[in-house]
């Protein structure tokens, strides 16, 4: 008898084509996501932080950091902006133009390697007054840039330079024991030589090759002076609230744009479709007022959404209405769009439900809504850039974060909108199948 109902049970769920991606696909596509994600990272590593770099020094000791930096593995370092077909040879980051592209957000966090690090380059304990202190300008949305930047910055000065770090730790010790003899100095300056020859090499074969093999981590032992400066958002109370209202809100709008989609499919069953397009009401007609709807229905959401934010989390909203009004309305209108073709190429709510959760989450874990960015991979990244999420976030963090005007609003406002036009268009040509010839 239990083998009668385990075959029968199994048999059901074999024909039950949703239950069946819920119990397998689904798990198993999340399972691969997550991996990508979170594979790669191990104890000992850091996440890749992207990192411009601005030298105002110029020296040897400076530029031998700078190669230090660009050989780093756990970085992304960039001492100029990437060539373009309008500006093929850009020139260096000044202190300026990196902070710019700190607040445009083109990178989390900017290093400013400082006049005068050449001469005062490290400090070995205290007294050290003149030592040259780096500043790092950072973007507060991403809590994890600074941080890794400073610990990879102390990492580099000891591994990369080391001829500066003997030559500055052989001042000290002839400070700390009353004077070297004559003989001491000479063999110590002949050392220093043959350290700095050794180093030049290295430098020169290295020079394009990439990043290098990681080397251990330095202790942080205050060998140099960091400055950690937020120039964005630095008046604002959390930096990941509009981040996690765009985020969780325009997943929670697909789910409900599928759901409202759905009532095409609950009609069809009925048979009340059919009796509305033999009252002259056109499929077009009928899918743009559906379309409508859901598009209202997704503005008020994710306005309550975002009004609660205010309220508890003190987001600042009443000051973003106008940019917040034009981004509800485009993602609302494209994810609208999203539910009319779940529901036109679907048979049955059962199919629906089960090919909507599984699209639906799939593109929110891939879109930011479910972890944020920082954590994701350039090519997870660029994955992502497929999913209505990551442009709704990209734009609520234009407007909320950035404070950046509506006409910056350009990207966001091509893709989601030219988005909802094409997949309207193809749920209408699916609809079809609802029409009498």
């Amino acid at each position: 008898m239990i083998g009668t109902i385990l075959q029968t049970s199994f048999r059901s769920l074999r024909r039950d084509r949703g239950a069946f991606v819920m119990s397998f696909i689904l798990p198993i596509g999340f399972f691969t996501i997550f991996g990508f994600v979170f594979g790669s990272m191990r104890g000992s590593s850091t996440p890749r932080v992207s990192v411009l770099v601005v030298d105002e020094d110029h020296s040897d000791a400076s530029k031998s950091l700078v190669r230090g930096l660009l050989r780093e593995p756990s970085l992304d370092a960039m001492t100029h902006p990437r060539a373009t077909k309008e500006n093929p040879a850009p020139g260096d980051y000044t202190a300026a133009t990196a902070e710019a592209a700190v607040r445009s957000g083109d990178a989390p966090a900017a290093l400013i390697i400082p006049a005068g690090f050449g001469a005062h380059p490290i400090a070995f304990g205290p007294g050290s007054t003149q030592q040259a202190k780096f500043r790092i300008l950072h973007d507060s949305s991403d809590p994890v840039a600074a941080q890794v930047v400073a610990g990879m910055l102390e990492k580099t000065v000891m591994i990369s330079m080391p001829a500066t770090m003997a030559a500055v730790g052989s001042q000290y010790f002839d400070r700390e024991i009353g004077g070297l003899t004559p003989k001491q100095r000479q063999q110590m300056d002949q050392g220093l030589a043959a350290l700095r020859k050794r180093q030049d090499q290295q430098d020169a074969q290295s020079a394009g090759t990439g990043p290098s093999a990681a080397g251990p981590a330095a202790d942080s032992g205050g060998l140099v002076a960091v400055e950690i400066q937020d120039v964005v958002g630095e008046k604002k109370k959390s930096p990941m609230i509009s981040y996690y209202a765009a985020g969780v809100g325009v997943m929670f709008l697909l789910f409900t744009a599928s759901a409202a989609g759905g009532s095409l499919l609950d009609e069809s069953e009925s048979g009340a479709l059919d009796r509305v397009l033999s009252a002259r009401v056109t499929m077009t007609t009928l899918l743009v007022g559906k379309l409508t709807y859901s598009a209202l229905l997704a503005f008020a959401q994710l306005t309550i959404m975002f009004l609660w934010a205010a309220l508890v989390f003190h987001l600042d909203f009443f000051t973003h209405i106008p940019g917040f009004l034009v981004m509800t309305a485009i993602t609302s209108f494209a994810v609208a769009s999203f539910g009319m073709l779940l529901a036109s190429v679907t048979r049955t709510r059962g199919q629906l439900g089960a090919f909507s959760t599984l699209i639906i989450l799939t593109m929110s874990a891939l879109g930011g809504s479910m972890f944020p960015k920082f954590l994701m991979s350039d090519a997870m990244l660029k994955v992502g850039y497929f999913t209505f999420n990551s442009w709704a976030i990209s734009g609520y963090q234009k407007i909320f974060w950035r404070d950046e005007p509506i006409s910056s609003l350009g990207p966001e406002i091509a893709v989601l909108v030219g988005s909802g036009v094409v997949l309207f268009v193809v749920a209408r040509w699916f609809a079809r199948k609802w029409e009498y010839v």
